[in-house]
């Protein structure tokens, strides 16, 4: 199973990254690629403990439906979030946050999901999947350190 971990260092408090992290519009200005939409569950604002959305974004070509839910929050150090339907066999992401000392947050992902297709899903993993997925995570990343550090957050969180 993939595993991909990402550390970002934003200059914004730990409650102002966790609250755009969670936030069903910044994950769709992260994804504007990809054409991503919330069609279903949770379309704006902020997600909560139990929450479910789904997602609608062409990715390689195809475009796929995903629902993630919502399993475990604890405000503002962390949540998960698990697909419940779509095209991996299962994915969780992990979102965990930390003060540093310069009074900033320390965000850490902690991505793993597994492939359909058993065999064949591992070479497709190897051979570009897994790579596709980092650089998702790390566009998104990007925007959630942008909206944070910018205060364009104060629009988005108040909305």
């Amino acid at each position: 199973m993939p595993r991909i971990l990402l550390e970002t260092h934003i200059n914004a408090p730990i409650d102002v990254c966790f609250d755009i992290a969670r936030s069903v519009d910044v994950h769709l200005a992260s994804s504007s690629r990809t054409g991503e939409r919330a069609v279903a569950g949770r379309t704006s604002g902020l997600m909560n403990l139990h929450d479910t959305v789904t997602w609608r974004a062409r990715h390689l070509g195809v475009w796929q439906n995903l629902t993630s839910k919502i399993t475990i929050m604890k405000a503002p150090e962390y949540f998960t979030d698990e697909m419940t339907q779509g095209a991996f066999r299962s994915f969780r992401h992990e979102h965990h946050f930390t003060k540093s000392d310069d009074g900033g947050t320390l965000m850490k992902d902690i991505f793993e999901f597994e492939s359909p297709f058993g065999v064949a899903g591992m070479v497709v993993n190897r051979l570009f999947l897994t790579a596709y997925m980092r650089r998702f995570l790390e566009e998104r990343n990007r925007c959630i350190k942008e909206y944070a550090e910018s205060g364009a957050w104060e629009i988005t969180l108040s909305s």
